[in-house]
């Protein structure tokens, strides 16, 4: 695998977390924890996976500077700026989210996810939609 087949396989992972933070979030809603704590793993797994990937990648190839000039320029930066800083934010907090977890302390660990999920959720689906402006428009 080239490091330019890279930005492919951060879209898959992203979109794959995606699904299944959105399975995690029907499965506990619908009482089947087993199921949600192995979806939410792989989402974890997935996310993991990607974050490896993309430092990889940004390591061998730097910033890829977003090519269009047109009305699309602001949408992008208007993605990309939150997507950026919620990633941020959103690691030390999906850390301590699956500490409750692993804990056993559900209540600490509801209430946090409450706020960690819709970031987790956005950040995934907003890099797939990065990556296909930044590579496929």
């Amino acid at each position: 695998m080239k490091a330019t087949d890279l930005p492919a396989l951060n879209a898959a992972l992203n979109s794959l977390s995606t699904l299944l933070l959105i399975l995690g979030y029907i499965y506990i809603r619908q009482g089947q924890q087993q199921r949600h704590k192995m979806t939410m793993l792989g989402a974890l797994a997935c996310s993991a996976l990607f974050l490896l990937s993309y430092l990889i990648y940004h390591a061998q190839v730097g910033s890829v500077p977003y090519p269009h000039l047109d009305w699309t320029r602001p949408l992008y930066y208007g993605i990309l700026i939150p997507h950026v800083i919620l990633a941020a934010v959103n690691v030390p907090l999906i850390a301590i989210l699956f500490r409750y977890a692993w804990r056993e302390d559900f209540a600490s660990h509801r209430s946090l996810a409450r706020w960690v999920w819709p970031i987790w959720l956005f950040v995934s689906l907003s890099g797939v939609v990065i990556y296909y402006m930044l590579y496929h428009l």
